[in-house]
This record gives structure tokens, sequence and C-alpha cells, in this order.
């Protein structure tokens, strides 16, 4: 009985049998085929990434059984550290014995991922350093008043890391050593880095020179900009902090750019080179490491922040330089409970300090009262350009000297000093300020304890040519 279907007729012996559709056949053999290519090539790519990568040993004994509570979430401290080793492909930079480190940095990020922070240790830091054991390659370290980096000469990276931690009471993480090798190979993977340069640059020393004006900086000139410390702005070491942190957040501010995330060879390139450059300790690897760059990619350049650990010279020992309270003490607090600096209030509600520069030039007889000034303005977070002597002398009033493009910066800076005309200069086409120092110099107004802004720093948007 008919079901109402049409029936198929059955299949006679030798008639042709029906086609499979051999294309079909070949899409799911080519897919297939691309998957494991494509699975084949990324386990390849994170097995090359994380060959990359050096590691070093810091255990529980290295720290110490007292440590700072970690934070509740998911937040991380990573201790940076610059390495000046100079043998195999650092050696033309002077064959020097051991292992320094000149940088000292601490990178918080938060547990919500929508901010963070690079605070800066001066290496001229006059601290009290922690007791450390000696290992095989290091003599260790007896608890003293020292230097800062004296914990890398007398521990290595394991006793510095139980340095900050002692210093500031904040958790630590994971840590990453960079090279001089390493540096140059991760700013040539970023095509450069853009900086802004006052003054030309003849530096033998540094292996620098550039002329003036905004320019792209390849590796090996990009290791002379950070590395110099005489031939920028005031010769300070606190100077060459400043520039290395706005280097940072130029570099920072270019690899976070559309142009650079959506070129998948630049991309590799970046990765490769970073993964080269670094030494770290086995708990942060490439795993962890893309994790976290994952978690950051909605993070917006204004929410990174670089702060210098406020500071002051030492009157017991000069040339070093102490931490000033409250302030830093607040600043570590802030990183320790991962809460931004925001919301921190008080402070000057004018233009940050740490967003202008400033043009010191002696007016008076009195020899080095320039570098003096310069000194002072540091302290409360300036960026001194350089330091001179006006054309003719004596100058009688201290004079604050600015472009049409500065006249916003200029009540920071009087607000600071206890006498200064401010005076406009119609062609200055810059934002910098020029600081003329009179006879009549009375110094600057003492600094209140709820001045906060030293800890504020500034953000990786930060235009070193705009300053």
């Amino acid at each position: 009985m008919s079901s109402g279907l049409v029936d198929a007729p059955p299949s006679e012996p030798g008639a042709p049998r029906r086609r499979r559709r051999p294309w079909l056949r070949w899409a799911i053999a080519v897919t297939v085929a691309v998957v494991l290519l494509v699975v084949g090539a990324a386990v390849g790519v994170f097995a090359r990434l994380t060959g990359n990568i050096k590691h070093d040993d810091v255990t529980a004994e290295d720290l110490g059984a007292t440590r700072p509570p970690k934070v509740a979430g998911t937040a991380m401290n990573v201790l940076v550290v610059g390495s000046d080793q100079r043998d195999g492909k650092n050696a033309r930079y002077g064959r020097v014995a051991g292992e320094r480190t000149d940088t000292i940095m601490l990178v918080h990020v938060s547990s919500k991922r929508d901010n963070a922070m690079v605070v800066s240790f001066p290496r001229d830091s006059l601290v009290q350093l922690p007791a450390c054991r000696a290992t095989g390659a290091f003599p260790g370290q007896r608890a003293h008043l020292g230097m800062i980096n004296e914990s890398f000469n007398s521990g290595g990276i394991g006793c510095t890391w139980k340095t900050i931690e002692s210093l500031t009471h904040v958790h630590i993480d994971h840590f990453v050593k960079v090279d001089f090798t390493g540096f140059k190979g991760i700013v040539n993977a970023v095509g450069g880095v853009e900086v802004c340069l006052p003054e030309p640059v003849d530096d033998k020393k540094a292996l620098l020179h550039l002329p003036a004006g905004r320019q792209t900086l390849n590796g090996e000139q990009a290791l002379g900009y950070v590395r110099a410390r005489y031939s920028l702005g005031d010769g300070s070491d606190i100077g060459r902090i400043q520039r290395q942190q706005m280097f940072i957040a130029s570099m920072v501010k270019k690899v976070m750019s559309g142009e650079t995330l959506t070129d998948p060879a630049k991309l590799w390139g970046i990765l490769d080179a970073g993964t080269k450059a670094v030494t770290t300790d086995r708990g942060l690897t490439f795993g962890v490491m893309k994790d976290l760059a994952t978690s950051l990619q909605g993070i917006d350049a204004g929410k990174i922040r670089f702060i210098t650990t406020p500071w002051h010279y030492s009157l017991t020992q000069p040339g070093r330089v102490e931490w000033v309270q409250p302030q830093a003490g607040r600043l570590f607090q802030i990183v320790a409970k991962d809460q931004s600096v925001e919301g921190v209030k008080g402070g000057q509600a004018k233009v940050g300090r740490s967003k202008i520069q400033v043009e010191l030039r002696n007016g008076t007889w009195r020899t080095g009262l320039g570098t003096q000034v310069a000194a002072f303005l540091e302290q409360r977070g300036y960026h001194i350009s350089k330091i001179g002597d006006t054309a003719r002398k004596p100058q009688a009033k201290t004079t604050i000297l600015y472009g049409p493009s500065g006249e916003t910066r200029v009540p920071t800076l009087s607000g600071d000093l206890l006498r200064a005309a401010p005076r406009q200069v119609a062609a200055a086409r810059t934002n910098r300020l020029v600081l003329v120092i009179g006879d009549d110099w009375q110094g600057l107004k003492p600094l209140r304890a709820d001045d906060t802004e030293a800890i504020k720093g500034f953000d990786a948007t930060h235009d070193t040519c705009a300053t």
C-alpha cells in the first residue's frame, strides 16, 4: 500500500552509484587542516615566546618570614629593575665587573584592571636596608642605613625585592629585570619611541648625538637617552628618572594605540622582543603575562600614572636623598590597599607640577644658585629642562617668563615661590617656563603636610613637547 510518498526505484545491478559530493569532503579536509595549522602555529608561538623568557629563582627564604600581606582580589605588584650588566652583548657600554641596578620601579595593576601606577625609587635614596642572606653569587647584606641600590649588589634581585617590601609594606608578586640589549630590542620592535628635546644633545659617554625638537628614537638612541645624566636637564639622577618615566609613558601610549594592536607582524615583533628582553621569577610565565595583557586591553592610557617617591636632599649626607613623610607613606598605602591616586584630595587645583618644565637662568653673582634652585623645584616635582645664566648680570627682580601657551602653568610655579613677577614673552613658542633668578630671590614657600601633588604624578598621555 502506498504511503503517499514516491517510492524510489530499486537500484539495478550495474547502475551508477549516487554521487557523494566530493567538494564536501575536500572542504572538511581543508577546514581540519587549517584548524590543525592554526592550533599548531599557536602552540609553536606560545612555546617560542615561553622559551624566550629567562628565569631567576627567588625563594621564601630570600624574602624572609615576615612579609606584607597580599591585598584581597587580583591586584598585581611587579618589581621592575634595569640592569647595567656589561658582559656579552652589553660589553660595548664599558667593561665593568658585576651587575648593578640604577632603575628601580614598582608597577601596580589594580584588581579591576582599570588603572595602573608606576612608582619610581630614586637610586640615591638613603634608606634603612634589611638583612639579606648570602648566596653562592652574593655576600649578603647586614641591616643598616644605606643607598637603596646596594641591595642588588649585596643579595641580587631577591634582596632588592625584600628591601622594597620592607620599605613600602607593599606585597610584591613578581619581578622583571631588563638589560641594555633587551631594552634596545623592545624599542626597535615598537618602531621607535617619540621624545622631545629642548636643546641638541652631544654626549660621547652615553653615545648620544641628537638635534633639538620632536623626534623618534631607535633602540640605540633610546638607551643613550634614558642613561644620559650630565648632558640633559640639570644633570641629576632625579632628572634622569623623570626622563625615563616620560619615555616609558610615550612607549606605552604607542603600544596601546590601534596602529600597533591591529598589526599582527608588529605585535608579534613586540612580543618576541619583549620576552627575549626580560628575566623574571618562575611564577611570571608567558601565560601569566598573556592573561594580564588580555585583562588590560580596555584600560585607557590616561589611567596609567607615573610617580616618583616624594623626596628631598639629605642634610646629613650630601648627594643622597631621603623620602618625604607623610607623603611617601601615603603613596605606599594607596598601592598596598589597591586604591587610586585619582581619589586623593588636597594639593593644587592648577596644572600639576609634574606637567611643567622649567628653564633656570641665574641673574645673580651667587655661584651655584641656579643648581640649588633646580634641586628645590625638583623636590616639588617640576621638570628642569636647562640651567644657565642670564646674558646680563645682575638682574634685580626674580621673574617668570612665559609664552601664550604657558600661561596656565604660571600660577602653579608662582604659588610655590616667595617672590616672582610673571612676564609674558610673545615670541615664546612652548609651554616651558623660564625662571630668571634675581637679587631679590627669597626661596620657596614651605611645603604643606597636606600637599599631595607629589603623589599624583602624570599619566601616559603626557606629551613631552607640550611641556
